[in-house]
């Protein structure tokens, strides 16, 4: 569906400001954060002096990689306070992740932190389609970490009706879509094919319901995940970018005018693309690891957090801002099967091609001997034919796809309809591996 640009007088002025303005108000911004993560965070004083380099030095954009990373494991290693740049008792609020793999890490906002994160994401939602009085259910976990509140204190600075759903009790999530009719959904894409199955499953037509916009995020998806969803649900939908590290979702959002990739916030956080072996900045437009240092940030600043997610820099074109690609992969999601990198991502793309076969799939891998094994389990289409032969020939076609454009041998199975678990709570669970840890 085409959608125009939206009238200027409903944008924030930094929106459509000129590049000049944009990277002054970018320079003077970054220049306070790396001073102010200097001067109240022994973690970042240690760090930088170590690296032999003071905040003074920074007098230009590029000085900033002189700077070192900030990663996951910093935070870990400062559980639970140690990152924080003001007294605890000035943190409105505190988010622990999990810890499920490994010590937990902690992101905290003060009351301006939290201010500044409802104006992005009502931005983000104003850029995806989203107008005040629209009806907003948000999907996303309002448990440990962010999606979830962050989602939904955007669409209220918005002036939109929000339903505060969380992820799972899938029936209800229909029931409620029928009752409320919102206007929007926002959730992970994996979850939002739940939805629509468990619609269907109950007699419905999930493309004639009240839901015009979908914002996805919290986990990877490709263009053909995108297409597969707005033909099924009947809804334009929207990729939404964030991390709790950095702030939370609303880092980026796509223009639904545009669809062409998330714009960066750059206001408040600013991007670098670096080679995630040797760390070198990269120039706009060349594949790498995404680095975000942010610029406005109270209680928690990052400078140069490494986000493991694998995109590139692209010019502005709906907002004054910069683009990022769509996030297909994250370096920790890279499978290395004998010896060839593999995302999950490109499996997608690929099984999305065979008209027979329904974007429900998970990967598993063995060793056979010294070799490893690669089994992609995936369903038939429920309106498909389900007969043996249209079964091989679409296992047989997946299999000559990622033959030929990833290079693996694999093992397809193609299973019936609702045969493989579905996304309950949060993000699809999409690769088991078996392999031998030694």
């Amino acid at each position: 569906m085409a959608h125009p640009r939206p009238d200027p007088a409903i944008l924030d002025p930094i929106e459509r400001a000129s590049q000049d303005e944009l990277r002054a108000l970018q320079l003077e911004r970054l220049r306070w954060s790396v001073r102010h993560a200097y001067d109240h965070v022994p973690h970042y004083r240690r760090k930088f002096e170590a690296h032999g380099v003071h905040p003074d030095d920074l007098r230009s954009f590029e000085d900033l990689a002189r700077f070192p990373f900030t990663t996951k494991q910093d935070l870990r290693d400062n559980y639970p306070f140690g990152m924080f740049a003001v007294p605890r008792e000035k943190v409105a609020r505190i988010h622990a992740s999990s810890g499920t793999t490994g010590k937990p890490t902690v992101v905290g906002y003060t009351a301006r932190d939290i201010d500044h994160w409802a104006d992005l994401v009502a931005r983000s939602i104003r850029a995806s389609g989203g107008r005040p009085g629209d009806i907003v259910h948000v999907a996303y976990g309002y448990g440990l970490f962010t999606g979830g509140l962050g989602a939904h204190y955007g669409a209220e600075r918005l002036g939109c009706t929000v339903i505060p759903m969380s992820g799972g009790q899938t029936e209800k999530q229909v029931q409620l879509i029928q009752d409320f009719r919102p206007d929007i959904i926002m959730v992970t894409p994996s979850y939002m094919l739940t939805i629509v199955d468990e619609m269907e499953r109950q007699g419905m037509n999930p493309a004639e319901s009240s839901l015009r916009i979908g914002i996805f995020g919290a986990e990877p998806w490709t263009q053909g995940m995108r297409e597969a969803i707005e033909r099924r649900a009947g809804l334009d939908a929207v990729d939404i970018y964030g991390l709790s590290e950095v702030m939370g979702p609303g880092v980026a959002n796509e223009c639904i005018e545009t669809k062409d990739g998330p714009v960066i916030w750059e206001d408040h956080f600013y991007p670098e693309i670096i080679d995630p072996s040797t760390g070198e900045v990269l120039p706009d437009g060349s594949p790498g690891e995404l680095v975000f240092t942010t610029l406005t940030k109270e209680a928690l600043p990052v400078i140069r957090y490494r986000t493991r997610d694998l995109t590139r820099l692209l010019p502005p074109t709906a907002r004054s801002m910069r683009r990022m690609d769509k996030i297909t992969g994250r370096s920790d999601d890279m499978l290395i099967v004998r010896g060839v990198n593999v995302f999950p991502s490109q499996i997608e793309e690929l099984i999305l091609r065979v008209p027979q076969l329904a974007p429900h799939y998970q990967i598993l891998l063995d060793k056979e001997g010294h070799l490893d094994h690669v089994l992609v389990r995936v369903e038939l289409e429920p309106q498909a034919d389900r007969a043996d032969e249209v079964r091989a020939r679409a296992a047989a076609e997946l299999q000559h796809h990622i033959k030929s454009y990833i290079g693996v041998s694999t093992t397809v199975e193609v299973t019936a309809p609702f045969a493989i678990e579905r996304v309950v709570v949060g993000k699809a669970r999409r690769v088991i591996d078996r392999r031998p840890k030694d």
